[in-house]
């Protein structure tokens, strides 16, 4: 049986496309004992909370008809965001060379953080450059990446 995001992100897809939009990621998380289904769009300019309504509540309709999750949840649509997680190649593939930050699960030489040019992706490997060097962090070490965005 398919893990519930990938069934909803099957859903969602061409919903987002007729809506001008295209599906960035899909989870399923357990909050404070409520679940939640995320549903993040991204659009060439931004999203806005139209896109989001526009893709909610077909979605919404879908989903009712399909029934692939058992139990209550929230549904929400919103947008990737500029500081968006990377979590598949593609997501990494397109931001090649843009400023990252790797969150670690344990300290490696006394940081958790590390904020640097994505260098490169395999495997779930990532390279950053940072400083005069570069570092790879193996998948297992990584609890997250994202767009790193400066103020």
């Amino acid at each position: 049986m398919a893990k519930v995001t990938d069934l909803v992100a099957e859903l969602a897809a061409p919903i987002a496309r007729a809506q001008g939009c295209t599906l960035w990621d899909v989870e399923y998380v357990k909050e404070a004992g409520s679940w939640y289904l995320r549903v993040y769009i991204d659009k060439e300019g931004g999203v806005s909370i139209d896109d989001c309504e526009a893709v909610s509540r077909p979605l919404s309709d879908a989903l009712d008809e399909a029934d692939p999750i058992e139990g209550s949840y929230t549904l929400e649509v919103g947008s990737a965001g500029i500081d968006r997680v990377l979590r598949k190649s593609e997501h990494f593939a397109a931001y090649l060379g843009s400023e990252v930050e790797v969150k670690l699960y344990r300290a490696w030489e006394g940081k958790k953080e590390y904020v640097g040019l994505l260098r490169g992706y395999a495997d779930g490997n990532v390279t950053l450059e940072e400083g005069d060097g570069t570092v790879t962090f193996e998948k297992k070490d990584i609890a997250q990446v994202r767009l790193y965005v400066r103020f």
